[in-house]
């Protein structure tokens, strides 16, 4: 991936020296620490903050009080980070919004960037405590990105052949998959889809929901990619095929077969690994936000 071009984005927020290590929440308002633990796991899978997932199967369980209440988020240095990775992080994020930006403005609207708070081990931030093993998160609450820098690493040391420039577009195709689910909250399809499940009859009906919400971050995450290749001619060969490598490995049915040796359908929650390779590669083709809409299509 040819990032050095790229505007690096200002909002980036390092909190890296100041990681806390915190421990593993346990379940809470009825929830069992096996299902916070299988959630959490499914955050790893490039979703939304897990305690929104946790707050949701409380509510869809009647098994007691929602997620806990956002506590206000420190301030921490922001700017553009000096090591390599850091600056990747803000190449990349500063690529969303410019991408974004353009879009948005082409539909009349602006686009208000989503800051990206990277840290260590633990932070506390508006959706509670995000923790490196639960991987990128994007909590609506207070419309950041969490990121454990450490999780490019666990990249490398999953995806085979994958170091290096090799990884590169596989983990900017993380970034951005956060950033489409913040594109999500500034449409308020983020907002409806939380209603939606609120609403729905079972887990399993709240969980479609949620699949569909996933499929489009990926979509959308296929449109910057787009964008970002037409105008900074940002692709490298194998770059594509890194990204769908990643979106074949986080799909619901590997992740499943890998844990428990066997695929429950009603329990997906990000879509099949060919689902997710899919809807990345609508958005990379037609660079629309339209051409994501994972809520009409009747097939995903």
């Amino acid at each position: 991936m040819r990032w050095d071009d790229f505007r690096r984005s200002e909002n980036v927020e390092d909190d890296r020296e100041g990681g806390g290590g915190f421990g593993i929440p346990v379940g809470r308002g009825g929830l069992g620490i096996g299902t916070v633990i299988v959630l959490g796991l499914l955050g790893w899978a490039f979703g939304i903050d897990p305690s929104v997932l946790i707050g949701g199967a409380e509510i869809i369980s009647n098994s007691g009080s929602s997620y806990q209440q956002p506590s206000t988020p420190p301030a921490r240095r922001t700017g553009t980070p000096s090591d390599r990775t850091g600056d990747f992080v803000a190449a990349v994020l500063g690529n969303t919004e410019d991408v974004w930006g353009a879009i948005f403005r082409a539909n009349g609207r602006s686009y208000r960037a989503a800051p990206v708070r990277l840290y260590r081990g633990g932070e506390e931030g508006g959706c509670g405590f995000a923790q490196a093993a639960m991987g990128p998160s994007y909590c609506p609450r207070d419309q950041r990105i969490y990121l454990d820098t450490s999780f490019f690493r666990e990249m490398q040391d999953r995806f085979r052949g994958c170091s290096g420039k090799a990884c590169e577009f596989a983990e900017a195709y993380v970034i951005a998959h956060e950033v489409g689910h913040h594109v999500q909250d500034l449409l308020g399809t983020l907002p409806k889809a939380q209603s939606a499940q609120r609403a729905a009859s079972s887990r399993a009906a709240a969980n479609r929901i949620q699949v569909r919400v996933e499929l489009q971050a990926d979509c959308l995450a296929g449109v910057w990619a787009h964008h970002s290749n037409q105008h900074w001619n940002s692709l490298e060969p194998g770059d594509v095929e890194a990204a769908l490598q990643t979106a074949a490995a986080i799909g619901d049915d590997w992740l499943q077969k890998q844990s428990r040796g066997y695929v429950v359908p009603d329990a997906f929650t990000h879509g099949t690994s060919a689902q997710r390779q899919r809807w990345f590669t609508v958005g990379l083709k037609a660079g629309t936000v339209t051409a994501c809409d994972t809520f009409a299509a009747a097939a995903l």
